[in-house]
């Protein structure tokens, strides 16, 4: 069996991409979580992830790292990982590179933390920007394939990539128009409920992880488990 190792529910937007997509695919797997408990995780993580990062997933003496390289391979081995139709395929892996390379703005400035609510501070000229792009991107893939996914009426891999940016659009109050109608879909899926579920029973915290997220804006909600 897949063992897939992961990091803080709360934190670790990398990690739930995998995740969720085995999950929600059916895909077994054993659930192996090493928390993030520094600023910096490399000398411990790198006992078992050549990057000294997360998320890895370990198959028959094969360690696979990257969230994408994760999702690569699943998709040589398990169907329903991409979209059959063509031109969904093409869309959804086009969306799912562009999430993995890009938006720094929103990574930077929009930290993820599943369990909270925050008053964001006003946006930068490139926060701007990402989220403009992220409205054009879920508007266009549920004006072309009809929804209620992304890419068609079945969970793929670029809902998986998305998945971090559905919770971050409901901790910070992001307005995606039309875009709003996969968040609050993805946000029902049980798999995104048994990912919450964990994060907010998660009782550790990690220092630099919070301060990101004081720099964020002003917290108006916290669910976690004290």
């Amino acid at each position: 069996m897949y063992v897939l190792i992961t990091a803080n529910r709360n934190y670790s937007s990398w990690s739930l991409r995998p995740w969720v997509l085995m999950a929600a695919l059916d895909i077994p797997f054993e659930d192996h979580i090493e928390p993030f408990t520094n600023p910096i995780n490399y000398d411990e993580f790198r006992s078992f992830s050549p990057t000294g990062q997360v998320p890895v997933l370990l198959d028959e003496g094969r360690t696979v790292h990257d969230s994408l390289g994760i999702a690569l391979y699943l998709a040589d081995r398990h169907e329903g990982v991409w979209p059959a139709d063509p031109d969904a395929r093409a869309w959804a892996q086009c969306a799912a590179a562009e999430m993995h390379s890009g938006f720094a703005a929103l990574r930077n400035d929009c930290t993820m933390n599943v369990g909270v609510r925050v008053t964001p501070k006003p946006p930068s000229g490139a926060l701007r920007i990402n989220i403009a792009r992220i409205r054009e991107l879920f508007e266009d893939g549920l004006s072309r394939f009809g929804g209620p996914f992304l890419a068609g009426d079945r969970f793929t891999a670029v809902d998986a990539f998305f998945a971090p940016v559905a919770f971050r659009i409901r901790t910070y109050g992001l307005d995606v128009g039309g875009g709003q109608a996969w968040v609050d879909h993805m946000l029902a899926h049980p798999a995104m409920v048994e990912w919450e579920r964990q994060a907010l029973l998660e009782s550790w915290r990690e220092e630099s992880h919070e301060a990101e997220l004081t720099a964020a804006g002003v917290i108006t909600a916290d669910y976690r488990m004290a």
